[in-house]
């Protein structure tokens, strides 16, 4: 626990200064509670008795307590009752003020604590979220994009509590509880010494349900997350749910997991109310021990009636912190639960890294070169023995049946994987030896399915190159061919495309994303399928576009319709991860080979 808190704190470091400030009003504040009591004692005394003993009580506390009742006389003033009725009016305006200040210091604390902890904790999503950007594919293609989102959500909203509420309540409910009891022991030690002797027997239920705390905390934090995934999932796949009427079957499983969380929560619920209900009957039955121990007393040494108010009052006053405290213990552990989920994240390592010491690039008019690729995602074995040659300025397409390791190929040029053996060279420079994003700056890419932003088209366009100007961004519209669709929406290209484009067709959508390709103006473009999911109107509209784009840069390109490459430089064929035959179009026909037979199955088809 505390490594936990101490992790805690970095995060709150930056805002330090308001955060321990918000802790010393709540010490503060802990401080007022036995100065309200001593006021209530005193305007009662002088109210109801005409004088106060309470410097009496000060001189007769217990020897142990000496040393402070001694200092606390030092500077206390003798209280005598007044004459008049403005005096009279100042002293009991000693109680309302008190009450003031600790409201005032009640408000400090928790707005300060709150506001440093609002600010550590977008710290820590916005770390969270920049660490996700920079992780490798390999781990998006593992994890499951609701638990991604729960995690900088739902998990990051547990430490805001734990932040804003349970530290400030871990220095300022313990001060409380010793002022009071402080009080207590120097007014009433007998009757405060019966009060609390109930106290340890609080102990047990919190180590008791501790335990079942940590375990529901941490499956509480997983039923969210799967609860998160499952309306992503049903969010984004709506279209299929809707087809295959799957909607019962979508809704029963939320249920499912909607009812194990409801268990959990209630499991947690428990675990904080019986202790606290507990400590509220202990208190009465604190109370009720003291009332059995005055009856055994002689009248004469029973407390006087404004004594026994005051120790009452202040009995009331001492169970709220004492109750918070034991709630605070499940707290922590239900935060730490939350957290592990964030430190987990934030400790994964990408497996593609910066080398120390990058190297510039230059790609224009560089050549491009696969020496003997070995590549396996986990035990899968996808390429062997790869080896070919993208002269500068050539379009190289790679054909091949599904899984036979095309689109890996693109992506160990775009480095979202490093191949197990082997190098990818852009010129004679390895692409491990440049920073990541000077890489990827020189290549754009075009894939079949086609990601669009909930944002304008202008604004979609132009993320090939931020900056570029309206004047750029609509010359590469209209080199995509998608200048004239644009302007026949209502908003022309400030219309908004829906999320992941959802508003355009799928040629349209093509056209946006081959603009950007073209704004970016990158010396090496990859292509992943561009048309294969496109009818034969919105294909023509898409190569001629790509036609244009083309022009001038070295070109990868996998064709799913070996119509779309048959003016390519050069044609790779691969199966099951290796190379089986390379030449031209007519070369690959005339041989009879791999190429002929694919080509023979889509003109039949």
């Amino acid at each position: 626990m505390i490594a936990f808190l101490r992790r805690l704190w970095t995060f709150v470091h930056p805002y330090r200064f308001r955060f321990i400030l918000g802790l010393l009003c709540g010490i503060v504040y802990g401080v007022t509670n036995g100065a309200l009591l001593g006021a209530a004692k005193v305007v009662m005394d002088l109210l109801f008795n005409e004088s106060t003993n309470f410097h009496e009580k000060l001189e007769k506390a217990p020897a142990l307590l000496r040393p402070v009742t001694h200092w606390i006389g030092s500077w206390l003033p003798e209280f005598k009752a007044p004459t008049s009725g403005w005096g009279w009016v100042a002293y009991i305006s000693i109680i309302p003020a008190v009450m003031l200040l600790r409201g005032t210091l009640a408000y400090l604390s928790i707005y300060l604590t709150s506001w440093s902890a609002m600010r550590a904790i977008a710290d820590v999503r916005t770390m969270l979220f920049e660490h996700l950007q920079n992780l490798s594919l390999s781990f998006f293609s593992r994890a499951r994009t609701g638990d991604l989102i729960s995690r900088i959500s739902n998990d990051t909203q547990a430490l805001y509590g734990i932040i804003a509420n349970s530290l400030g309540s871990m220095v300022k409910d313990p001060v409380t509880i010793f002022v009071i009891l402080l009080y207590q022991l120097i007014v009433q030690p007998k009757l405060t010494l019966v009060s609390i002797v109930v106290l340890p027997v609080c102990v047990l239920p919190i180590v008791i349900y501790a335990r079942k705390v940590r375990k529901s905390a941490s499956a509480i934090q997983g039923h969210i997350s799967d609860l998160t995934g499952l309306m992503h999932e049903s969010f984004t796949g709506n279209r299929i749910i809707k087809a295959y009427n799957l909607e019962d079957a979508v809704v029963q499983q939320f249920r499912e997991t909607t009812r194990k969380y409801v268990g959990q929560v209630m499991r947690v619920l428990r675990a904080n109310e019986i202790p606290s209900q507990l400590m509220e009957f202990l208190g009465v039955a604190g109370v009720a021990l003291v009332f059995i121990y005055l009856l055994h007393l002689p009248r004469n040494e029973r407390p006087s009636e404004v004594d026994f108010s005051t120790f009452v009052l202040g009995i009331v006053m001492m169970y709220p912190p004492i109750k918070a405290f034991t709630r605070l213990h499940n707290q922590l552990h239900q935060a730490s639960a939350a957290s592990q989920r964030v430190f987990e994240l934030l400790e994964t390592k990408s497996t593609i890294v910066d080398p120390p010491h990058p190297v510039p690039l230059e790609a224009k008019r560089a050549d491009i070169y696969f020496e003997n690729i070995d590549f396996d995602y986990g035990e899968k074995p996808v390429l062997r023995g790869v080896n070919m040659t993208v002269k500068a300025g050539q379009v190289l397409a790679l054909v091949g049946s599904s899984g036979s390791g095309k689109t890996t190929v693109t992506n160990l040029i775009l480095r979202f994987y490093d191949p197990q053996r082997g190098s990818v060279r852009i010129g004679d420079t390895d692409i491990r030896q440049v920073s990541i994003k000077d890489l990827r700056r020189q290549i754009a890419l075009v894939t079949q399915e086609t990601i669009l932003f909930h944002d304008t088209i202008r604004r979609n366009i132009a993320l090939g190159r931020p900056g570029a100007t309206d004047a750029e961004i609509e010359a590469a519209a209209r080199h995509a061919n998608a200048h004239e669709f644009i302007m026949q929406k209502p908003r022309g290209y400030d219309s908004i495309v829906g999320e992941k484009g959802m508003a355009l067709s799928g040629g349209q959508r093509q056209r946006v994303a081959i603009a950007r390709a073209i704004l970016k103006n990158a010396p090496i473009l990859v292509l992943d399928e561009a048309t294969s999911a496109l009818d034969t109107e919105s294909e023509r509209a898409v190569q001629a576009a790509l036609e244009k784009l083309m022009q001038g840069r070295t070109t990868l390109c996998i064709a799913h319709r070996l119509s779309t490459i048959q003016n390519a430089d050069l044609i790779v064929v691969l199966s099951e991860g290796r190379i089986v035959e390379t030449g031209t179009h007519a070369q690959l026909i005339e041989r009879g080979g791999v190429y002929r037979k694919l080509y023979e199955l889509q003109f039949k088809k």
